[in-house]
C-alpha cells in the first residue's frame, strides 16, 4: 500500500503577515513537487482544512484566508479533511478514514512545522502510524519563548525537526521521497 500524503493548512491565511518572518521560501513548490507525484499515481491524497473558530484568526471560515492556496489547492475527488484545532486526527475523522484504507503509512507536510504539522504527527505516531516527514515540504515562523528571545524560523524549524526525528516520525526531503517513489532524482 502505497503511503497517504497528507497537506496540513494549505491555505491562503498562511501569508498573513501576523506570523511574521518564515524560513524555507521553496515548501510550497516541493509541497506541489509530492501533489503531481501522488496525483500521478492515483495515490490517496488528503487535504487538511483549518477552520478557526477564533474570530481574529486568518483561517476563520467565511474569509479569504481559509482557501485553499491556489498550487497545492485540492483537485475535485480529493478529500478535505477540515479541523478546528492544531491536530488533524482530533475532531475528525481522519483516523477513520486511514483505519478503513489499512491503516497506511504517511507522508506528512505543509503550514506551519512547529504547530499543526507537529501536533498532527505527534497524534499520528500515537495512534501507531508509520510517518515520513520531508522537512523542506513544511516551513516555520519566527517565535518568541517566554523570556522574551526572539527564535529565528530556521532554528525552531530545526529544532522541531530534531523533536520529531526517531520517535515520532522519519525525517527526509522531497528528493527523497521521490526517488522511493521512482521519481529518479527528484
Amino acid at each position: 500500500m502505497p503511503d497517504v500524503l497528507i497537506l496540513i493548512d494549505q491555505q491562503q491565511a498562511k501569508e498573513h503577515p501576523k506570523w511574521g518572518p518564515r524560513n524555507n521560501p521553496d515548501a510550497e513548490r516541493n509541497i506541489g513537487r509530492l501533489l503531481a507525484a501522488w496525483r500521478a499515481r492515483g495515490w490517496p491524497i488528503l487535504h487538511v482544512r483549518h477552520d478557526s473558530t477564533y474570530a481574529d484568526s486568518p483561517f476563520r471560515p467565511g474569509q479569504e484566508g481559509n482557501d485553499f492556496s491556489p498550487l497545492t489547492a485540492p483537485l475535485p475527488g480529493e478529500t478535505v479533511i477540515a479541523k478546528r484545532v492544531t491536530s488533524a486526527f482530533i475532531g475528525t475523522d481522519l483516523d477513520a478514514r486511514l483505519e478503513a484504507l489499512g491503516k497506511p503509512p504517511l507522508v506528512i507536510c505543509g503550514w506551519q512545522l512547529a504547530n499543526s504539522v507537529e501536533a498532527t504527527v505527534r497524534v499520528g505516531a500515537n495512534l501507531g502510524y508509520g510517518i515520513r516527514l520531508p522537512g523542506d515540504a513544511c516551513w516555520s515562523c519566527d517565535k518568541r519563548d517566554l523570556t522574551g528571545r526572539l527564535w529565528p524560523a530556521e532554528d525552531v524549524h530545526q529544532l522541531t525537526l530534531a523533536l520529531l526525528s526517531g520517535e515520532y516520525a522519519t525525517v527526509t526531503s522531497v528528493a527523497e521521497l521521490l526517488r522511493s517513489t521512482g521519481e529518479g532524482k527528484g
